[in-house]
């Protein structure tokens, strides 16, 4: 049996096979640990992850030292969290988000409601956005940092972090931004942006699992938190632990080649959104586009079919692989806090369903892929018992 079409690559990516080839050499001949330096074995390793870190840190504008190679994403966030707050709990004790980030942020802001930390969770419009006034005005004088972060992993909406930035830079707060879905695949210069803090990871871009970064800005101003894994000082001490060569050198390579594709990639792949979307709602008009249509990654489509049950429709479509929203909720039965958010109910929320697309995704695929859903849908509302109308 074929393998269905695979439209979740806001879950994870496929490994490019450009990444593969560079990743495999680390695994063999080139094994060394790299912080052995007295050796040829250690050094080999050691150049190839100061190569990676000087790669990520030009996507980023910014200084290598400023690169602490993390597990992934989630590390990220709650060292730069669980960080911050452990380091500046004598200034304050208050942090500023919103309600649609990544779980990442949200439960760890929640535990650190528990240690004693207010934490202010802004809304946001129907279009999935964050007014940049409502950062204004929650940051207090014991305000740490603001957390908020680019790019939505469920509906794919861009938040106004340019303007956050600057709020922020002005009221001397730091401000940490979820760069997972972005990164590498818009052009992110954290210099411009006033970020301070930015997490990411290699899966998300054609890179390898298991590996991801935190930018620690070291001047103007110098970020200091608290390191949560200790045992060596790796990583400028802020993060112990053998560096997992291979990984950071299949990371680089990713963020090179998607550097290489971005404009003509990201061209490309709209194009396929828009059609797979607009062929979805030409046959059903009452399929809802959720967050904003011009604020979003290009590549995203988040979709609620309304009346019908997203699990139920999934299930049926068999030849396409896709997911209600977060990989990192699904095993959840509550509807997602993003669509909710939004201002959904909970019957329209569990009927979203969201479409990622990517590099290796084809034309053919969109088509094929839209005649199934559309034939899906439909017949699941053939199948829906009749509403009978009262006078």
């Amino acid at each position: 049996m074929d393998k269905p079409i695979y439209f979740d690559n806001n879950a994870t990516t496929p490994l490019d096979p450009e990444v593969l080839e560079v990743m495999l050499p680390y695994y063999n001949e080139k094994f060394g640990n790299a912080s052995s330096v007295h050796h040829v074995y250690g050094r080999e390793a050691k150049e190839a992850v100061e190569k990676s870190r000087k790669i990520i840190a030009s996507e980023l504008n910014a200084k290598p030292k400023e690169i602490v190679f993390t597990s992934g994403a989630t590390e990220a966030i709650n060292l730069a969290i669980r960080g911050v707050c452990d380091q500046w709990m004598e200034k304050g004790r208050h942090i500023v988000t919103q309600m649609t980030e990544h779980k990442a942020a949200l439960d760890t802001c929640k535990s650190m409601e528990k240690r004693g930390w207010e934490v202010t969770y802004l809304t946001v419009a129907s279009d999935g956005r964050v007014d940049p006034q409502q950062v204004l005005d929650a940051i207090r004088e014991d305000t740490v940092l603001v957390s908020i972060m680019h790019a939505n992993n469920e509906i794919g909406i861009l938040q106004p972090i340019a303007e956050i930035g600057t709020i922020c830079r002005t009221w001397n707060v730091y401000f940490l931004v979820d760069a997972a879905q972005s990164f590498a695949k818009l052009p992110l210069n954290v210099e411009a942006l006033g970020i301070d803090l930015l997490s990411a990871t290699a899966h998300k871009i054609y890179g390898p699992a298991g590996i991801g970064i935190l930018h620690v800005r070291q001047r103007n101003p110098k970020v200091e938190l608290t390191p949560q894994m200790t045992g060596g000082g790796h990583e400028h001490g802020f993060r112990s632990g053998t560096s997992a060569v291979p990984l950071i050198v299949g990371f680089g390579r990713a963020v090179e080649l998607c550097a290489e594709k971005r404009e003509e990639e990201n061209r490309r792949l709209s194009i396929l959104r828009d059609k797979l979307v607009d062929g979805i709602v030409a046959e059903h008009p009452d399929v809802i586009l959720n967050g904003s249509k011009e604020h979003r990654l290009p590549h995203n489509a988040s979709l609620c079919f309304p009346g019908l049950d997203a699990e139920s429709l999934i299930i049926k479509m068999k030849g396409i692989a896709c997911s209600t929203g977060s990989a990192c909720t699904s095993i959840s039965l509550e509807p997602s806090h993003v669509i909710r958010a939004l201002g959904y109910d909970t019957e329209l929320a569990h009927s979203t369903i969201r479409f990622s697309l990517g590099r290796f995704n084809t034309e053919a695929e969109v088509s094929t892929a839209l005649e199934m859903i559309n034939k899906t849908v439909s017949g699941m509302k053939e199948s829906l018992p009749s509403r009978r109308l009262t006078s």
